[in-house]
């Protein structure tokens, strides 16, 4: 819906429970996946925001929705009597008129109404040290607040989402298909990849073993999901399609992979890749400031594995689409996936050869 029909929108808001009349209609945000609209109302009060799901990306959204109203309402009862209004802390989904949680129209799209939280900002980039820990300290005390909520009782959105046995079981038939010739150029990739394995599968060894507790993640923890208010405090979290049950070093390992990089995600020159440690130093603290009350030992010591696991992981990703003949991601040239992958595993060198730098700096804030 690149171009949408205004009346179109406005009769599907009407199905919901709105507090008085739309009178007007715009495009919100810069997400890529749902269409996202800005409900305007008559009395100039609550204001909301009106989504069309992406169900394409999304196919069980009757599980999707059923997962954030689990998660908003728990977090919803975990701050009543800590702050004066809840609703600012958290999402708060508008049912229709029946009662749902969303709406199937006669065309098959799925819609859903959220309340719009006005007076916040959030930010694409992270830039400096006090917006990383502002990042780490609201991912931290989701996390937090979460705990005392029973991830079973959630669905799996994204089946194998972060399963790296399933990512490398699609690299390797890949390999085994070679679609588009491609194999003879990355073996030296591959034999780096390969030579790694064991080791990326620590968390998973881990959970097996049961060393790690099944928690509720978000599992997109990029720093434009948090929003903040006007003083740069934060104030929550946001973008919930994703939240399912998992591992918190995912989270964690997804944060940091995301603002450690001093490049872009497809930059050619990897020497440009390195590491910007006063952000990596500023998240953990910030992180701790809330996590470190739950976590258990066990989790503490995975954090480390995912910080490597998640660059790791991107960069099979991309690997295996790029021998695949670039059928996922959105490629602007021919060796754009090939060019992503090197950027990744640029990343999981730079992390191996600080390695130790890093593990005492996520020591040191621990007990900071």
């Amino acid at each position: 819906m690149s171009l949408y029909d205004s009346e179109e929108v406005e009769r599907v808001a009407s199905s919901f429970k709105l507090d008085s009349k739309v009178v007007g209609i715009e495009r919100f945000g810069s997400g890529h996946i749902n269409d996202t609209f800005r409900l305007q109302m008559k009395d100039g009060g609550v204001s909301y925001l009106l989504q069309r799901i992406n169900h394409h990306i999304f196919p069980d959204v009757e599980g999707l929705m059923h997962n954030i109203d689990l998660v908003t309402n728990h977090l919803k009862s975990v701050l009543q009597g800590k702050v004066e209004d809840v609703n600012r802390y958290t999402l708060t989904i508008i049912p229709t008129n029946e009662g749902a949680k969303y709406l199937k129209d006669v065309s098959g799209d799925y819609w859903r109404v959220f309340i719009l939280l006005d007076g916040t900002k959030s930010y694409d980039i992270v830039e400096t040290p006090k917006q990383a820990f502002s990042g780490g300290m609201a991912f931290g005390k989701f996390q937090k607040q979460l705990s005392s909520l029973d991830a079973t009782k959630l669905v799996e959105i994204l089946p194998n989402f972060h399963n790296v046995e399933f990512r490398l079981s699609n690299l390797r038939k890949a390999i085994a298909d070679d679609k588009v010739g491609r194999l003879s150029q990355v073996e030296d990739i591959l034999a780096y990849i390969f030579e790694r394995e064991e080791r990326m599968r620590r968390i998973i060894i881990m959970a097996k073993n049961g060393e790690l507790p099944l928690r509720i993640t978000h599992n997109d923890t990029k720093f434009n999901n948090v929003l903040l208010d006007q003083d740069d405090n934060v104030q929550c979290v946001i973008d919930l399609d994703t939240v399912m049950p998992g591992y918190i070093a995912y989270d964690f390992g997804d944060a940091i992979r995301t603002i450690i990089n001093t490049a872009a995600e497809d930059e050619k020159d990897v020497n440009k890749v390195v590491l910007n440690i006063p952000l990596f130093q500023a998240y953990t603290e910030g992180y701790f400031s809330e996590a470190k009350d739950f976590l258990t030992e066990k989790e503490i010591e995975s954090l480390w594995y995912g910080v490597l696991l998640l660059p790791y992981m991107q960069a099979v990703r991309f690997l295996t689409d790029y021998i695949d003949g670039d059928r996922y991601y959105k490629v602007h040239y021919m060796d754009h996936n090939l060019v992503r992958t090197n950027t990744q595993l640029k990343l999981v060198k730079e992390l191996e050869a600080h390695e130790e730098e890093l593990i005492d700096i996520l020591h040191q804030s621990l007990v900071n």
